[in-house]
């Protein structure tokens, strides 16, 4: 709470002053049956959770892709996908259009290097850019593999209506897993890991947290975007689980992430390659509210998936709830405080 923590900077009471203060306003609010709106609360922070951090409701498109190894053609399938999903749209038209994880280029570790670009002046930077202006729609821009000096990194862009790089998000928990009788894969053989958490301004619609896939997994990338200074209102995962994890942790860590942090959860997976030789991706692209419900979910296969974000869910949520004022940092450290952040 920013006021009060103000006058007592560095003391282990901060959150247990908190606590009181809310549980305070909370019981004046309940015995005079008082509008939350007549109450005066204590800080800019406390009074966010009466206010959405979502300004409006945000219609989105996630485009569930396969790719295969020629990257003309899954740009190509790429474009063929945003124009629909603006023209054909089943919501009015989408103010943001997702990619999944991985849209030009094979998963693979032995891949990454070879499909590799340089950001900003490589093939799929501008081609990005160019469709986000043509369309005047935000684009999260999935991941693709990045160079950078000797370097590989699992990259995502994030695209302005204008066209213009408003967000770049290394994944910063690469993907190592050996599961017995199931999956063993080892990103880093390839791949270097980015160095912070990712939060930016969507326009005016408000601030977004952005990870990749394995992120999702680290519940700390999205603690820093929704609490404050940030207060996002979203976190977007472009992610490729595969029939190993999809089925045990997919619903089970995008439902989990809402309820931890009172936000939307906005997931976008390739395609499953049915009968294919590699890496089986697991579908069922998915939206989920800051209650934990799934809003919209896709199949397996290629498709474009359509939710609207209702901005009055949040408040509803985060006062109903209100954990984000009952944390306990005189028991516990506030892991946020020391979070890099940053949109670039």
């Amino acid at each position: 709470m920013a006021s009060c923590k103000k006058k007592i900077r560095g003391k282990k009471c901060d959150s247990t002053l908190a606590f009181v203060c809310y549980n305070l306003i909370a019981g004046i609010h309940s015995a005079h049956n008082l509008a939350p709106a007549r109450i005066s609360l204590c800080s800019t922070t406390m009074s966010s959770v009466l206010k959405s951090p979502l300004t409006k409701n945000l219609k989105v498109a996630l485009i569930q892709l396969k790719a295969g190894a020629d990257k003309a053609a899954n740009l190509s399938k790429v474009q063929s996908y945003i124009d629909k999903a603006v023209s054909e749209s089943t919501i009015g038209k989408p103010d943001v259009v997702m990619l999944p994880e991985c849209f030009n280029s094979p998963y693979a570790v032995d891949k990454f290097r070879e499909y590799a670009e340089v950001i900003p002046g490589g093939e799929t930077t501008k081609f990005l850019a160019q469709l986000a202006k043509r369309h005047g729609v935000f684009i999260v821009g999935g991941s693709f593999p990045e160079s950078d000096q000797d370097k590989i990194y699992n990259t995502s862009l994030t695209f302005s209506p204008s066209g213009d790089i408003i967000a770049k998000h290394r994944k910063a928990h690469l993907f190592d897993i050996d599961i017995p009788n199931g999956i063993t894969f080892k990103e880093s053989i390839t791949l270097s890991a980015g160095d912070k958490a990712t939060v930016f301004g969507l326009g005016d619609f408000g601030t977004v947290g952005l990870g990749i896939c394995y992120d999702i997994r680290f519940p700390e990338l999205a603690m820093a975007a929704s609490r404050a200074p940030h207060n996002a209102f979203a976190m977007f995962y472009p992610g490729a689980f595969n029939t190993t994890t999809g089925p045990l942790h997919w619903h089970l860590l995008a439902r989990a992430r809402a309820v931890d942090n009172e936000v939307f959860t906005v997931l976008c997976s390739p395609a499953r390659d049915v009968g294919g030789s590699g890496y089986q991706a697991y579908g069922h692209s998915l939206v989920v509210d800051p209650s934990g419900k799934i809003i919209a979910e896709a199949g397996e296969g290629e498709e474009i998936l359509y939710a609207e974000l209702d901005h009055s869910l949040l408040p509803s949520a985060r006062t109903g709830i209100p954990v984000h004022y009952q944390r306990r940092f005189d028991i516990y450290d506030d892991v946020t405080t020391s979070t890099k952040t940053s949109a670039i």
